[in-house]
């Protein structure tokens, strides 16, 4: 590296003479001649300084003397060079005296340092601190120099899109917002980016413009890059970014903003309308809601419905609510905009059932008369039909011709459409079949031979009510056994032992008439032969059992004849002996 000497006022140990350039000489190469008193070295050529040293603003900056200390050192100096190239002498040290003096720089006050080996420090780098500094090593016949370049750099702060716009329109352009990066040395590049890709300005589109503002009193930028952007519907959920590209002392970085999302206005296109319900298919009684929407951004608010039959447009929010709904709702619905440019319609189906059962409710019948049913069903779709008796399903319709006590009960006629969810009527006939009492009266003699059982069997609705009485007396015989009311049928039961002949009478009775039938019944010690049960005819128990008592008397008249006619042959024969 070549070199140049000075003229020092001072002796060869006076660090603060200043210079009075006399003449350069050769490089350091070279062999110098001595230097008379007071002769000083011209600064070198600031192209030959190639050595740099990079620092981060707010460090310390270290730049080592790259001189060999040579023999017979009198003291070494640092100085820096200014734009116009005169040298600004910073630090001095003496080899033979050890002392260091530091000149008064004020940029520099109490930030230097110079070691023993002439490494100087400067603390809290500065921009400004960015020049070519000098390292001279001074003997008494020479001067060496060496130059070092310091460059300063400082990361930005993280960028930030600030005056963000409150939404974006299709078919608008319009500033989406401003980049801020501020406190970057040397200056950075911004740039934008839409979901990680770089935007490039299109005319009429994209349109970026870039500012730097530098800190005079820091020297540091601060980058401002606004961005004006018109959108498509495709953006409505893009992501927004801008990346500062900087240089440090390790080379090129970046650092990138948060991420940001624009409401992007974009206008209807198109109308829908939608049907709202509990279910996916509609009866009557149901509420219906109709619901109409735009595709825009934001949506419409205010819609034009059309019910069926009306030729006006009803003037709604985004919903229509039709309560109770009945088949008459059944037919098409529209929607638009309030200026009736777009429209879309859905047609909506009120399904319904209906069940008519002849007769109904509670209905009073005679037994034997005939009683025509009938169901009959009215509905949207083909409907379910079937019969239930006293909670029994019934295999086929009820039909009576001639009706009977078993007939009676309850009957619903009940109807569903598979298809349509809790769509179920049902209607009920409560039929009951009344008749008269109508009595028969058997009896047995139990197989002990001393007793017998009197049955009277009852018909009749409403149960009829039945009395035991006895021949004579007329007593009520309260001891009796009754069998379940069975279809308008039972049976009431005594058992006798009788001493004598009897006579036992049924009476049954209820709302409608009171039936009486007696029943003679022999004393249990006269030998007799019991009618079978199954025998209706109570006369021709009444003419048995007379019969029998004639019989009787006969057979006793015929047995005195006998007796008589012995005594009287007895008495004749006897009169023939005496003869």
């Amino acid at each position: 590296m070549t070199g140049a000497g000075i003229v020092f006022i001072s002796g060869a140990d006076a660090p603060n003479a200043r210079s009075l350039v006399l003449r350069c000489i050769p490089s350091r190469s070279q062999k110098r001649p001595k230097l008379p008193p007071f002769q000083a070295l011209c600064s070198t050529d600031r192209s030959l300084g190639l050595y740099t040293v990079n620092a981060v603003y707010g460090d310390t900056i270290t730049m080592p003397c790259r001189l060999e200390v040579p023999d017979g050192l009198m003291f070494g100096k640092w100085k820096y060079e200014m734009p116009n190239g005169s040298p600004v002498f910073i630090a001095f040290r003496s080899s033979t005296k050890k002392n260091v003096q530091y000149d008064d720089v004020p940029d520099y006050k109490d930030r230097l340092s110079l070691s023993e080996n002439y490494t100087l420090s400067i603390k809290n780098a500065r921009i400004s601190d960015e020049k070519r500094f000098v390292c001279m090593l001074v003997t008494e016949d020479d001067v060496s120099e060496e130059p070092t370049i310091v460059k300063v750099f400082k990361q930005p702060s993280q960028p930030e899109i600030l005056h963000q716009a409150d939404f974006l329109e299709t078919e608008k352009l319009k500033m989406l917002g401003e980049c801020v990066v501020r406190d970057s040395y040397p200056e950075g590049n911004v740039t934008w980016y839409k979901n990680g890709r770089v935007l490039q300005p299109v005319e009429e589109v994209v349109v970026i413009n870039l500012r730097k503002v530098e800190n005079r009193s820091t020297g540091l930028f601060t980058m401002t890059s606004s961005l004006q952007y018109m959108p498509t519907k495709e953006d409505a959920n893009a992501k927004f970014t801008c990346i500062v590209t900087y240089y440090g002392p390790s080379g090129q970085k970046t650092i990138q903003s948060e991420p940001v999302v624009f409401d992007v206005h974009y206008p209807t296109e198109k109308v829908s309308i939608q049907v709202l319900s509990q279910s996916s298919t509609i009866k009557e009684g149901d509420n219906v809601t109709l619901k109409c929407s735009g595709n825009g951004n934001p949506p419409p608010q205010e819609f034009l419905f059309y019910i069926p039959g009306e030729t006006e447009g009803i003037r709604s929010s985004d919903t229509y609510v039709m309560t109770d709904v009945r088949r008459n709702a059944t037919g098409e619905y529209k929607c638009s905009l309030t200026d009736k440019s777009m429209m879309d319609a859905t047609t909506i189906t009120v399904h319904y059932l209906d069940l008519q059962l002849t007769p109904s409710g509670e209905v009073t019948k005679q037994i034997g008369e005939a009683l025509p049913v009938s169901c009959t069903i009215s509905s949207s779709r083909n409907a379910t039909v079937f019969w239930i008796k006293d909670n029994t399903r019934m295999k086929t319709s009820p039909s009576f011709s001639s009706l009977q006590y078993q007939d009676a009960g309850n009957y619903i006629c009940e109807t569903t459409l598979q298809e349509v969810e809790g769509l179920k009527k049902r209607k009920t006939l409560k039929l009951i079949v009344e008749g008269k009492p109508q009595i028969k009266m058997t009896k047995k003699t139990n197989t002990n031979k001393m007793s017998k059982t009197i049955v009277c069997h009852v018909e009749g609705f409403p149960k009829p009510a039945v009395q035991w009485t006895v021949t004579g007396s007329g007593s009520l015989i309260n001891k009796t056994e009754e069998t379940k009311y069975v279809n308008g049928k039972f049976s009431s039961k005594i058992i006798i032992a009788p001493e004598e002949n009897v006579t036992l009478t049924c009476i049954a009775e209820n709302q409608l008439e009171r039936t009486v039938t007696s029943l003679n019944v022999s004393a249990i010690s006269i030998p007799e032969y019991d009618e079978p049960e199954d025998r209706n005819d109570d006369n021709s128990e009444k003419v048995n059992d007379q019969a029998k008592l004639i019989v009787g008397i006969v057979v006793g008249l015929l047995l005195v004849a006998l007796v008589a006619g012995v005594v009287y042959w007895l008495y004749v024969k006897k009169s023939k002996e005496y003869i």
